[in-house]
């Protein structure tokens, strides 16, 4: 008799349909700012109708802010904690632990902060304002909770429009054809080559059709802009320059799948291909502190462009980095000595489970 258990079933992950969980990201600047504006708001607005006569009313809202921020911040950093845990219980759970951490925290530091401002305390005058203080945090966690759900579900038709825009901008037939093209001469001269060149391209259309929302390892994402690269330099030859500084990248961070590789096929694109003198194309990636920075250098046209074709891709990844990020993604372009610079940044977040044995990209495989 088979005593086994089965599996536990597998959680289903946000592209795969499951419900947005009920904690939202707290360790982002953005929810932070979203959840501490509209608080402050509430209590300079509430302030004239609680106060017993306008010249109280900012006495009232300093003493009510001194309650409101530090429940809100000391919630947004227990949250930030355990938010990964939190919102891998059943959706009542979740629930429960979202409003109690605010409502319980409200109830010391209501006590605490009406102990400090009274000068004839009383127990019992104490600990009604701190049970009133319960109810009014338990509703507006349950508000801004609910307003930060369903800001992310408006966004959610964006992301599945933007991704069919880049699919679409992705796949170009220009570099298929070209790719091809350079297969086919080179089954000629080189088979070996001509060979490694089909692999790679079949590596980079397996990921581009891959959903682009996925959260994948650094690593993997500059895998794939070396193999695309190196189909070009087969196709432009010594036209096509590249240095890869990456002697401080963090491998294990997370990024949206194919975010830089747009933007490398920019450079080539803009900065290569209208040249007839070689140039080269620059890619460095740091890390600093929590941050993880990246700029992608190509030189400029040695011809102003008929007509500017950088934008769409930018304000493609632009985009996708404030989905994904909020407002610690960020995206900046420079021109200076003859060079085009995009220089994305985003915060640092390390992958779960660092795998034993990481892809590596071998040209001469």
């Amino acid at each position: 008799m088979n005593d086994a258990q089965p599996p536990a079933p597998r959680r289903r992950r946000l592209t795969d349909g499951a419900a947005l969980p009920v904690l939202p990201d707290c360790c982002n600047l953005g929810t932070v700012a979203r959840v501490l504006l509209p608080l402050n708001v509430a209590v300079v607005l509430a302030a004239p109708l609680i106060a017993q006569d306008p010249g109280s009313a900012p006495d009232v809202a300093l003493r009510a802010a001194s309650v409101v921020n530090p429940v809100a911040l000391l919630s947004l950093l227990v949250f930030c904690v355990a938010r990964r845990i939190v919102n891998g219980w059943p959706r009542p759970a979740q629930w429960a632990a979202a409003l109690s951490v605010p409502s319980v925290l409200a109830f010391l530091v209501a006590l605490l902060v009406g102990w400090i401002y009274s000068s004839t305390p009383m127990a019992s005058s104490l600990l009604e304002r701190a049970l009133f203080a319960v109810p009014l945090a338990a509703a507006a966690t349950w508000l801004i909770a609910e307003f930060l759900r369903l800001r992310l579900v408006s966004l959610q038709p964006s992301q599945a429009e933007g991704r069919l825009q880049a699919l679409q901008a992705r796949i170009r037939p220009h570099f298929l054809f070209n790719s091809l093209n350079t297969v086919i001469g080179l089954m000629r001269s080189d088979a070996r080559q001509a060979e490694r060149t089909l692999e790679n391209l079949a590596d980079l259309f397996r990921v581009f059709m891959k959903d682009s929302r996925e959260l994948v390892p650094l690593d993997d994402e500059v895998l794939l802009c070396k193999e695309y690269l190196t189909i070009e330099k087969l196709r432009l030859t010594d036209r096509l320059e590249v240095r890869w500084d990456l002697g401080e990248m963090p491998g294990d961070a997370l990024l949206p799948s194919l975010l830089l590789q747009p933007l490398v096929e920019n450079a080539v694109h803009h900065g290569i291909e209208p040249r007839t003198s070689p140039g080269e194309v620059r890619i460095a990636i740091s890390r600093s502190g929590d941050r993880v920075r990246v700029e992608i250098a190509n030189p400029l046209a040695e011809a102003p462009p008929v007509r500017s074709g950088n934008h769409m891709a930018l304000s493609n990844v632009r985009e996708r980095l404030a989905l994904t990020f909020d407002v610690e993604g960020q995206l900046e372009t420079q021109e200076d000595d003859g060079q085009f610079r995009v220089v994305v940044q985003f915060p640092y977040r390390k992958e779960r489970r660092r795998r034993d044995v990481r892809r590596t990209f071998d040209p001469d495989r």
